[in-house]
């Protein structure tokens, strides 16, 4: 089996290439902007042509959540665009796609977990942007088409919460985070394995699905367990989204509801505070 990864430099891309490397029976091709640019279609098809992956597995993006409030083209040639490319190179080769969205698609005011048919409404021109990018692919090649959607992605590489916390721990004696946005932290590692788990499946069964660690809590229950399990002084005070102004609207509620893809494809998802236990100690 040959494995096209790309946006392999990110958080889940790096975690798929320690991953990937594990099984020398798997050929991996790891790519990031320097290597294949997903935004040029005669790049990205000729790049198909000569490697025939059977899987892709999508893992760029544009993430910069504010930043595209401005930044719109750039955010939509790479969460749109780029995946249209992806979608019809794939299409002629019958390569498999995984394709990584977000919960950004929903617009957060649910009370209960969001299930994959659950409408979406992106409040964001980053979660507009991603949510075209999974209807291009559905329209394109929905016979090979896994999307994933994940949330409050964090890793060892890269930058996310988790080592922002880190830094202000060190750095302050207290801090403000918000309590009023609700959802699940996502250990890419965790993210990683049951990609490859989906790989691995005997029926890799095309659709929409959710992933994240289990268990719920806010921004402020996440960043006071990272100081605890570090042992951090650091107090944190609990404060409302609307003391911390932001360009870009934010989900209040985005816990997603993993059934489907644990009934699919087998897969165990640990909680969110053993998997952020376990990450911590390789930080």
């Amino acid at each position: 089996m040959k494995i096209l990864v790309t946006g392999s430099y990110g958080q889940l891309g790096s975690e798929l290439n320690i991953l990937l490397r594990q099984y020398p029976d798997i050929q991996s091709i790891f790519t990031d902007v320097d290597t294949l640019d997903i935004c040029d279609k005669e790049v990205v098809n000729r790049f198909f042509e000569e490697n025939q992956p059977d899987f892709v597995i999508n893992c760029a993006a544009y993430t910069a959540v504010d930043k595209a409030e401005s930044d719109i083209e750039l955010c939509y040639k790479i969460n749109r665009y780029a995946v249209e490319n992806l979608a019809e190179s794939a299409k002629k080769i019958n390569a498999k796609i995984i394709h990584i969205s977000t919960d950004y698609v929903f617009d957060g005011t649910s009370s209960v977990p969001y299930k994959e048919d659950s409408i979406i409404c992106p409040k964001s021109i980053y979660g507009k942007s991603k949510a075209e990018g999974e209807a291009v692919l559905t329209a394109i090649n929905p016979a090979n088409s896994v999307i994933i959607r994940t949330a409050w992605l964090y890793s060892v590489f890269g930058n996310n919460f988790v080592k922002t916390m880190l830094r202000l721990g060190l750095e302050k004696e207290q801090i403000s985070v918000v309590f009023d946005q609700t959802g699940t932290p996502t250990n890419a590692a965790d993210l990683a394995r049951a990609i490859l788990s989906i790989t691995n499946s005997n029926n890799c069964v095309a659709g929409i699905y959710h992933f994240s660690n289990e268990g719920v809590c806010s921004w402020y229950d996440f960043a006071k367990a990272i100081f605890e399990l570090k042992n951090l002084p650091c107090k944190v005070l609990p404060i409302e989204s609307s003391q911390y102004p932001v360009p870009a609207h934010r989900p209040h509620y985005s816990v997603l509801n993993k059934g489907k893809i644990k009934a699919t494809f087998g897969i165990t998802i640990p909680h969110w505070h053993e998997s952020l236990q376990r990450a911590l100690t390789n930080l």
